[in-house]
């Protein structure tokens, strides 16, 4: 098979998630408040997004509070936030080039180690999913994840976003901030291959609202069979479904002024 993600995205339950998803953010795109406020809804999204994502690597800080937040986890999940319309053209093109800049952004005040893949099999694992494969197998792995990210795969933009953001969050390439790393990938692709050009569903606070579920699928992804890759696929739908719902309810709170 030439085409990996393609067998993904037949597996069950898969197709009929991709297809709610399609739906609902079809449905968001009609909303009338972006017609004159997309830039701005976008905006918020991506601040909830940041809060999010910070917060499952365990820095939990209201909304309100982050622009008087210093801690470096918050600090780089906003920076990365800030860039990722920047990095559309070169995610597509030169994905490792996107992911040293992503983690560069990302890591400030975690590690010296800017940028640079990790040379050593100790990494962070504020999921629990367990030891890091060493760093030879990441290597490689890596190698894979940016072949499926430049082949013009044919399977639907959330399934390569799933993957993406499951190897990125298993292999932990640079030890430190990975999961930003692999949650502002996930977005990156959900934006660049087409289903959410505009940036607006805020995936990673679906992936919070989820609980328990994150790492749990992130588990039965570890587990390679078909039934636990299809669980993360599924699960990374949801999130997506959820970050949609925030993005609505953003425009319906710009809408009541």
């Amino acid at each position: 098979m030439n085409d990996p993600l393609a067998v993904i995205a037949e597996l069950p339950g898969v197709p009929e998630a991709v297809a709610g998803v399609r739906e609902a953010v079809d449905r968001l795109y009609r909303h009338r408040v972006l017609r004159r406020k997309s830039p701005e809804v976008s905006a918020r999204s991506a601040l909830h997004g940041a809060r999010a994502s910070a917060a499952l690597d365990g820095v939990d800080v209201p909304l309100e509070a982050i622009p008087e937040v210093t801690d470096p986890v918050v600090q780089g999940a906003l920076r990365v936030s800030a860039e990722l319309g920047r990095l559309g053209s070169v995610w597509r093109t030169a994905p490792r080039q996107a992911l040293a800049r992503l983690h560069t952004l990302a890591a400030v005040g975690l590690t010296e180690d800017l940028g640079r893949p990790r040379a050593r099999a100790e990494a962070s694992d504020p999921l629990g999913l367990g030891a890091a494969p060493g760093p030879g197998e990441t290597v490689t792995r890596v190698d894979g994840l940016v072949g499926l990210v430049t082949s013009g795969s044919k399977a639907p933009a959330l399934v390569l976003a799933a993957i993406v953001h499951a190897e990125l969050a298993v292999l932990r390439p640079f030890g430190t901030a990975d999961g930003i790393v692999a949650r502002a990938a996930e977005r990156l692709t959900l934006v660049e291959f087409g289903l959410d050009p505009k940036s607006l569903a805020a995936v990673e606070l679906g992936h919070l609202e989820l609980g328990e579920a994150y790492g749990e699928s992130l588990r039965a992804y570890l587990t390679g069979t078909a039934e636990g890759v299809a669980q993360w696929v599924r699960h990374c739908a949801e999130a997506t479904t959820l970050g949609v719902r925030e993005a609505t309810a953003i425009c319906e709170a710009m809408q009541r002024g």
